[in-house]
This record gives structure tokens, sequence and C-alpha cells, in this order.
């Protein structure tokens, strides 16, 4: 098991380093089409901080599909709904491969505030 703690530390910082956990390149044993079996835990969600109007101006998007579906929630809307945990879990899902192993690698992933 690895573990992250990410107080204080950027939100790209934590994720990065989560991702490459995940994928496993820190290991001897490295294969790009096989999961790590290594579990990896982000400790301190909540110390995690942002540089800059990331707040206000950084932007999630999600689109259900339909006409006028589209949705738009910034950083400070995310993180009153779901916790900095969210934030997080959508960092670290965007750094990893878009694969079939990417559902599998997420839930490797453990995040505790």
């Amino acid at each position: 098991m690895i573990t992250i703690d990410a107080q204080g530390k950027t939100l790209g910082r934590v994720a990065s380093a989560a991702a490459k956990a995940l994928l496993g390149k820190h290991s001897a044993s490295f294969a790009k089409n096989l999961v790590a079996e290594e579990k990896v835990t982000v400790t301190n969600a909540k110390g995690i901080k942002v540089s800059g109007q990331k707040m206000e101006d950084k932007v999630y998007l999600r689109y259900s599909g339909f006409p006028g579906g589209q949705k738009k929630e910034n950083y400070a809307m995310l993180t009153a709904r779901k916790g900095n945990r969210e934030v997080i879990r959508k960092a670290v899902l965007g750094m990893l491969p878009k694969n079939r192993l990417q559902a599998l690698r997420i839930k490797q992933l453990i995040i505790e505030d």
C-alpha cells in the first residue's frame, strides 16, 4: 500500500503521484497491460491547496447526451457538493490512460479526508 499525504500540496502534484503509483511505474515488475496490485491511499484531502483563481475559474463539464444536457460546475461548487475527495478522484482519472484498465485502476485509489 502506497500512502500520499496531500496536506499543503497542490492538486496536480498529488494527482500525478497517485496516477504514477496506480500505473505501477514505481515497481520493478511494471507492465503496461496489467493493473498494479498495490492500493494507493491519499490522506488529508481537505488540506489540498489550489493556486490562483482556480476556485472560480476551473470548470468541470458533464454531458448527458441529450440536447441541452451539458452541465458546468466550477471547483468551489464541486467541493461544496462532493468534497475534495471528488476533485482528487477526477484529477487522477484524467491522468490515467483511457483504456479498459482505467476503471480497474481507479478502484485501487482510496481517498481519505
